[in-house]
């Protein structure tokens, strides 16, 4: 029995820059859907330290 069998196939990772001449169809809507879910996450974290820096700020200009 092999065992790679048992375990979950890893998804393919993206690079920024990769060929997407060779992705199907499918896997660009799937790769869109991630990006974008990616792009969110970010902008979620990049509001939370902002909102952090803005109530340091608001804190400290006494």
């Amino acid at each position: 029995m092999d065992l790679d069998d048992l375990e979950p196939k890893k998804k393919k990772a993206y690079e920024l820059g990769q060929d997407l001449s060779k992705l199907s169809l499918g896997e660009l809507a799937e790769l869109v859907e991630t990006l974008k879910a990616e792009i969110a996450r970010v902008e979620g974290a990049r509001g939370a330290k902002q909102a952090s820096l803005s109530a340091a700020d608001a804190a400290f200009k006494r």
